[in-house]
């Protein structure tokens, strides 16, 4: 003996075998969105084989197909603007409200009931509000762009709020008694040490706002119906009719909408473990 004792490695196999079956469950559903969306209809067989074999030539021919069909870039155009706008605002707005609520419902009873309204409505199910929403929007006039993005900042509030509040107890309020002995107002003081700070927190809201926002097909076709204009989601249902539906063109264009979300993730995913664990802390 050295001295030193040998410390077995120990492998905890039920979560390893969980692991590698979810890893399976998101590794094949994109393994085939590629394949599909690269191969022509002459090559989609009933075969188990036929559809998950490798196309026979590698052609972008789906994807130019699909952008026209689309009319992909005004459609990139408006699920780009309804997002970009969308998480600018909530940033914005849900972390002053965060701040706000977050520092004072400890002490004050009425903000914690305000705290507590607001993250209910999270129990809220859209289908609930759908009908009354079309009926809003369109007597106010703002059956539009315009209208769909107020409803996005309304609809995330809560869980954008119960994060920012949770994240507030990680930092100490020392700081902000410090800036108000310097003379700094609520308001300065905010903007100059708490923003900033928040950033990590700021990163996980966009990209959750982000992603539900540029994946949402409800929202914009029950408010902007009849109006012409289409988000990508919006687009995409195109190729779905009621004889059938064109998988390759269907897969090409949810590959070229994947790329932009895509992007705005590896951008911002250096923040978003931070901002959650921290989160989470009440």
């Amino acid at each position: 003996m050295n001295g030193k004792a040998k410390v077995k490695e120990r492998y905890n196999w039920p979560i390893t075998i969980l692991l590698i079956c979810g890893l399976i469950t998101i590794i094949f559903p994109l393994y085939m969105t590629i394949v599909i969306a690269f191969k022509q209809p002459s090559e989609m067989t009933n075969s188990i084989a036929g559809i998950l074999s490798l196309p026979k030539s590698w052609s972008f021919s789906n994807f130019a197909e699909a952008m026209r069909v689309t009319d992909f870039w005004n459609s990139l155009r408006n699920s780009l603007l309804i997002t970009g706008v969308t998480v600018v605002i909530s940033v914005v707005i849900h972390s002053m409200v965060g701040y706000a609520i977050g520092r004072n419902k400890a002490k004050n009873k009425w903000y914690n009931l305000v705290y507590l309204y607001i993250v209910s409505g999270m129990f809220v199910p859209f289908a609930i509000l759908m009908m009354p929403l079309v009926k809003q929007t369109a007597e106010w006039g703002i059956a539009n762009i315009f209208g769909v993005i107020l409803c996005y900042v309304v609809f995330y509030m809560p869980m954008n709020l119960m994060l920012y509040s949770g994240y507030l107890v990680n930092i100490p309020i020392a700081l902000e008694e410090a800036a108000r002995v310097d003379g700094a107002s609520t308001w300065t003081t905010y903007w100059k040490i708490i923003f900033p700070i928040m950033k990590p927190m700021h990163a996980t809201v966009a990209v959750i706002t982000a992603l539900s926002v540029w994946n949402d097909v409800m929202t914009p076709l029950v408010i902007m119906s009849g109006s012409g204009l289409n988000t990508l989601p919006l687009a995409q249902m195109s190729f779905q009719t009621q004889f059938g539906t064109n998988y390759n063109l269907a897969f090409a264009s949810y590959l070229l909408a994947l790329l932009p979300i895509l992007i705005f993730y590896i951008i911002c995913q250096k923040q978003i473990l931070n901002g959650v664990v921290n989160g989470a802390v009440k």
